[in-house]
Order: C-alpha cells, then sequence, then structure tokens
C-alpha cells in the first residue's frame, strides 16, 4: 500500500503571541486582528484570564495569533500565578510575540519588567504601542525605545489604525516558509485527547518499547514528542501530545497543558487518533477536542481506550459505539477502534486502518464520475426550491485532496440547503467511502442568474 503525501499542503502555522501588563487592549487588538469579536473585553483589568487563538490571514501567509491574559511580575496570588503561567506557555510556544503597551499612561515599570522577560526569550519582539488615537499621543512613542526591544509601532486597537502596518510586521518576523523539497515525506500521526486517557502508553505499545514517559499523573507529557518509526516500508512519525482541557479548566502545577502544543501537532498531522477513555465515555471535553481536529480538517479514528476496564456482554461494543456516535454526531464518517494500550488488545489494528485511511483521503475522482454521482443525487432527492426558484447543479468537480474538496457549479448557491449538501455527501461516501476523512463542498452560483 502506497502512502502520498500532498505536496501543496501548508506547513504548520506560526504562532504570534499578544502579552503585556492588564488593561493595555490585548483582547481589542486580537478582535481586530482576527476580524470578529472572539475575545471578551471590558475595561476592567484582568478579564482576559486564559489564552485565546484564532486563525489570521495577512499578505498570503497564515498564522494562529494568542490572547494572553495581563502579566503581573512579582505577584504571587494564585489567580495572578495562573495567569502568568498560560502567558509563559504562550511566549513559549510563540514564533513571534507582540508586546503591547498603552501610550496614553505611558512607559510603565511593568512594561519595562516584561520586556525584560521578553529580551530573554530570543525571540522576534515587537512593541506596539496602543490607545494612538491622535496626534499627540503618537508624538508620546518615543519613550519606549526605552524597552529595548527595537522600535515602537503605535497602533489604536479600537479604531484599528496602524493595525495593518503592525500585520505587516508581524509577517516580516515570521519564519520563512520551508522549500517544497524539505516538506517532510514521512505520513504523520497526531495522538490526541484529554489527560491520563492513555497517549503515552498506546505510543509504548505502537513501538513496543517505552520511547515515551508513561505515568498515571495527569499532564505528565508537557511537549509534543516526536517518534519515527517504519511500518511495512513506510515512514511514520507519531506525535505524542499534552492533554488538552477546556478553557476556564485550568490547574495549576503538573495540571498546567498547552493547547498549542497541541494544535501544533493537529496541524502537522495527517491523521489523528483521538483517544476517549472508555470508562468516562464521551465528555464535554472529548467534543471539544474533537472540535480541534475537525477545524484543521484532518483525518481522524475514533479509539477507545481502556477497553478492557469495561464490563461486556455480547451487545457492549455495539451499544457503545451507538452512544457514541451520537455523542459525536458530526463524526458519523470516523471509524471507532476499541483497544486496550495497556494489554495491547486491538493495538496491532490501528496503523493498517490509518495507512487506509491516509490513502483514501488522497483519492481524487475524475469529472465524469462526480457528474455521475450528482445525476443519481439529484434523480432520487430533487434539488430544493426557494423563492421560487429550483436549484439547479450543472456540474461538479474535484479541486484538491486532503481533505477531498468538490466544487458544484448551480445557477445560485443561496438555494443551498445545509440538509441537501449533507445529501450530496452522503451520496459521495455511498459510492466512495472517505472513511475518516472530511468532505469539503463548495457551491459557485452564476451572477447573472441569481436576479
Amino acid at each position: 500500500m502506497r502512502v502520498y503525501r500532498e505536496q501543496e499542503s501548508m506547513p504548520r502555522k506560526p504562532i504570534v503571541a499578544l502579552v503585556g501588563r492588564p488593561n493595555v487592549g490585548k483582547s481589542t487588538l486580537f478582535n481586530r486582528l482576527v476580524g470578529e469579536r472572539l475575545a471578551i473585553v471590558e475595561d476592567v483589568p484582568g478579564t482576559t484570564r486564559d489564552r485565546h487563538y484564532a486563525d489570521v490571514e495577512w499578505e498570503g501567509r497564515v498564522f494562529t495569533i494568542v490572547d494572553t491574559g495581563g502579566l503581573v511580575l512579582g505577584d504571587e496570588a494564585e489567580l495572578v500565578t495562573r495567569v502568568r503561567e498560560q502567558a509563559q506557555v504562550a511566549m513559549d510556544e510563540a514564533d513571534v510575540i507582540v508586546l503591547l503597551t498603552d501610550i496614553a499612561s505611558g512607559l510603565n515599570p511593568a512594561d519595562e519588567e516584561i520586556a525584560e522577560v521578553l529580551r530573554r526569550t530570543n525571540k522576534p519582539v515587537i512593541v506596539a504601542a496602543n490607545k494612538s488615537d491622535n496626534l499627540t499621543r503618537e508624538m508620546n512613542v518615543h519613550e519606549f525605545h526605552a524597552l529595548g526591544l527595537g522600535e515602537p509601532l503605535t497602533v489604536s486597537a479600537i479604531r484599528g489604525l496602524s493595525t495593518g502596518d503592525l500585520l505587516d510586521r508581524i509577517v516580516a518576523e515570521l519564519p520563512a516558509l520551508p522549500a517544497e523539497e524539505d516538506l517532510p515525506e514521512a505520513l504523520h500521526i497526531a495522538i490526541v485527547g484529554r489527560p491520563n486517557v492513555g497517549k503515552s502508553s498506546l505510543v509504548n505499545r505502537l513501538l513496543g518499547q517505552s520511547r515515551v514517559i508513561v505515568s498515571e499523573v495527569p499532564g505528565t507529557t508537557r511537549d509534543a514528542i516526536d517518534t519515527a518509526l517504519r511500518y511495512h516500508g513506510e515512514d511514520i512519525v507519531l506525535i505524542d501530545t499534552a492533554g488538552i482541557r477546556r478553557r476556564g479548566r485550568i490547574e495549576r502545577g503538573i495540571e498546567k497543558y498547552s493547547v498549542m502544543r497541541a494544535i501544533k501537532a493537529i496541524t502537522r498531522s495527517d491523521v489523528v487518533l483521538l483517544l476517549i477513555d472508555a470508562v468516562d465515555g464521551v465528555t464535554d471535553q472529548d467534543a471539544h477536542v474533537a472540535g480541534y481536529v475537525l477545524e484543521q480538517a484532518k483525518s481522524v479514528i475514533v479509539v477507545v481506550n481502556k477497553w478492557d476496564l469495561v464490563e461486556k456482554d455480547t451487545h457492549t461494543m455495539a451499544e457503545y459505539e451507538t452512544r457514541l456516535r451520537r455523542d459525536l454526531k458530526f463524526m458519523s464518517y470516523v471509524p471507532v477502534i476499541f483497544i486496550s494500550a495497556l494489554t495491547g488488545q486491538r493495538v496491532n489494528n490501528i496503523l493498517p486502518l490509518v495507512l487506509r485511511i491516509n490513502e483514501e483521503r488522497h483519492l481524487r475522482l475524475s469529472t465524469s464520475e462526480i457528474n455521475e454521482i450528482i445525476r443519481q443525487a439529484t434523480a432520487r432527492h430533487s434539488p430544493p426550491t426557494k423563492w421560487g426558484k429550483k436549484l439547479r447543479i450543472y456540474y461538479g468537480t474535484q479541486v484538491g485532496t486532503t481533505p477531498p474538496t468538490f466544487v458544484m457549479f448551480v445557477n445560485d448557491e443561496r438555494l443551498v440547503h445545509f440538509s441537501y449538501q449533507r445529501f450530496l455527501e452522503n451520496q459521495i461516501r455511498a459510492r466512495y467511502k472517505y472513511e475518516g476523512s472530511p468532505i469539503r463542498i463548495i457551491f459557485r452560483g452564476h451572477k447573472e442568474e441569481r436576479g
């Protein structure tokens, strides 16, 4: 079986962290750069406690921007310490750091303390003096040269002034894109899930030896750990990641986790193994982790671990899978496998399934095959009508893989109901499974027919 690699696939997204003392406007700037009101913005210091992140595209580069809580150094209060820990994780994982200051209140000793920390990171740092809403304030930018972090930039997050200049500076500091020949050819498999579901144990079982630390303490794995192996002539990289918890569920000490590291692992993977604890069943946190995987449009296998701890009868597995698919209803196309990393039960079925899914993910259909599917689908279920107009699908074609992406040319894309889109997806899957992989269908209408 040949494993393909999508040559035009993007490398992992760089990470840009917004840091600064409380109430300098980090969340407002975050929302401005993202183009949506995603972060809570209040004129109260300390509103943002956890990291918040989203993707930004500028001048052809895509990066993940991270909003962090206000940094207060030297204060050992529990909440302040937890916010500082989360900001530190973001800085550790960032490729570029933006230090946001408040030009209205001027240079603050806290800014200087944070600048000292940032100098030790040896990472590109951009100083942005926020709240530069008028010429008088802009004239005061010179005092931020004292931070010793290069030429400061004036911005107004609330009005959007000079945010384009800031994005230009960020893109200029991003790591260079790797040359095409430098893209790794190995099949990358990310193993993700909540803390203590057995990710490291599964890696060790797949390898047949202890290559990573296995512990009963949640959150032992702090980094995304790559382990290479060769399986039936194929080069594979297993990426073990730290456990992911939902925002607002941060604990101190060993429970501290890094969503950023898991996001990196998911982004650069081809197939994701989403581990579920068989004893706990599907939790809200599991659905949250699944959401990260789906946002990246990765192929995925749901792996139910610790199956040896579940009392069973002849119907247990079927009933469990029914409940799991109900709880993860948006992942009906995803295969489910029941294993025990501890005993090795069914673990040897994982890699053959991964290879099959990865090959299906790269399957490309001819235009004639797609149009035959459309013909049969429309004959079975007539396209919807809206505003007295009936949806007409002229033809379709596949424009990409990883994930499989199809474009349907129609008279008016506004006539497409999500249920009919799902119907067409199911018709494609009835002919070609694309097991474990999301399918994207894009509808393009004719402007002259929109009326």
